[in-house]
This record gives C-alpha cells, structure tokens and sequence, in this order.
C-alpha cells in the first residue's frame, strides 16, 4: 500500500489538472465544429451527434480576418526565423568564451524581460513611425523578436553549455574548422534546445495582441483584428476565434515535441 499509494496519487493530480486544462480547449473545438443553433444551445451535449464547419466559414468570411491570419502567419514564420538566426550563435557565444563582461551582457539580456511593453509602447511606436515600418509586418516582426530573443540566447546558452567542448575539439584535430565544428557537431547536439526555443518563439509571437494593436492599424495580426470586432461579436465568432488563435499553437507544439524527443532520445544515446 504505501508503494502504490503516492503514485495513485501523483496520478490523480496529473489526470485533475489535464482535465483542467482540456475541457475548455474541448469545449472552443466543440463549439467551433458546432451549427449557429449548437452553439447556443444550453445545456450542451457532451458528444455532438452533428458537425459543421458554418462557425469556422462564418469567421473566416468575417471582414478581414482571412488576411489577418495569414499575416499573423508571415510574423509568426519572420519571428522564428530572425529570433534563431541571431540568438543561436548569441548562445553559443556565451557558453564557449570567456570574456570580460561575459555576466553583464547575460544580466542585460534577462533586464530586457523586466520592462512591461505598456512603459516602451510609446517610444516604440515613435521609432517605428519614424522608420516607415509601422503597420507592416515586418515592424510587427522586430518587435515580438525583441520580446523572444532572450529567451532565444538564454536557452541556447544553457543547451550548448551541456554539449562537451572536447567533441568539437576532436572534430577540429579532424581537419574542421571553428564555424564547421559548430556546424557539424555542436549544433545537431543542440536540436532539442532550438526545437524548444522555436516552439516558445511560436507561441510568442502568435498569441501576441498588444504591439500588434499598438503598432497596426490597417494590416493587423489575427490576435489584434479578432480584438477590434470582439466587443458585440456573435457568440459563434468568439468559439471560431478561440480556435484559430489556438490551433495553429497546439499543432506546432504537437510536431515540434515529437522532434524533440526523438532527438533527444539519439543524444542521449
């Protein structure tokens, strides 16, 4: 009893809090695969007899909001690309030289996460005006990358800090190299940190509503068009919007983990 006891337990508070989590995405899914009539039904049948794509339909031939996700698409790829182009050799840089000021520059890139975006939305507002990029998507772009990369640099610093320097050593005795050491050896090491660091960097910018409002005003993400026509939207455009901002989410965190773990799995082996 006392060997099964505390893992029925820990059991029981995993399956608590997945439900916890699940049922509210169940229920946006539901709805969003649910006819105008479903939706308002109360009570609501647990296993829907029908399905029906009218809700989806409905939201995406709303004004706009085609165009919106497809930009937030644009931003969300721009953002991925960019944050792991600059802050996968940031990371590397830390973990492998020594340097003086090596500990200010990793406290300058944590201090960037300690300022709201509200108290910078002003001077950033100005900044992009001033260069001609506000209301685009690549403005929206620089500024989730500014919100992502230190976590970027933070999580491949500490990734490429556990793959040992000697094998890249070994691969440069071998005729490599620096930059092709890191290529060839260091960077496959690192995939699970980077598949982490992308699904993060996804999420980001896709979920991402005030400096899309801030700094668009006619070519908006799909968080920040769905929070204009929010207010007096029909409850089946809410369920339909609850699933585009959460499905695209979901999916890359369900394929980027697969990755992730069969990687890991070969690194540890």
């Amino acid at each position: 009893m006392r060997t099964w006891l505390p893992r029925a337990l820990v059991y029981a508070v995993a399956i608590v809090i997945s439900l916890f989590v699940l049922a509210p995405l169940y229920v946006i899914t539901i709805a969003a695969f649910s006819t105008e009539e479903d939706v308002y039904k109360y009570p609501k049948e647990l296993l829907p007899r029908h399905m029906s794509t009218d809700t989806l339909r409905f939201f995406l031939n709303f004004g706009g909001m085609t165009d919106a996700l497809w930009r937030s698409v644009f931003v969300a790829v721009i953002t991925l690309a960019i944050s792991l182009a600059i802050g996968t050799p940031a990371g590397y840089a830390l973990a492998r030289y020594s340097f003086r000021g090596g500990d200010t520059v990793r406290l300058g890139v944590v201090a960037t996460r300690a300022f709201p975006i509200v108290i910078l939305a002003v001077p950033l507002a100005v900044i992009f005006i001033r260069w001609g990029i506000d209301d685009t998507v690549q403005g929206v772009s620089l500024a989730h990358t500014a919100l992502a990369l230190p976590f970027v640099v933070l999580t491949t610093a500490s990734v490429f800090a556990g793959v040992p320097a000697e094998l890249e050593e070994a691969a440069q005795t071998l005729g490599c190299s620096r930059a092709s050491a890191f290529v060839r050896v260091a960077l496959p090491l690192a995939l699970p940190g980077l598949a982490a660091s992308a699904i993060f960097v996804f999420i980001v910018s896709w979920n991402e509503v005030f400096a899309a409002s801030l700094l668009t005003l006619q070519h908006r993400t799909l968080p920040a068009e769905v929070l204009s026509a929010f207010e007096g939207a029909p409850l089946n455009f809410r369920f339909a919007a609850g699933f585009f901002l959460l499905a695209p989410s979901v999916i890359v965190i369900v394929i980027i983990r697969r990755y992730l773990f069969t990687i890991w799995g070969r690194v540890v082996k």
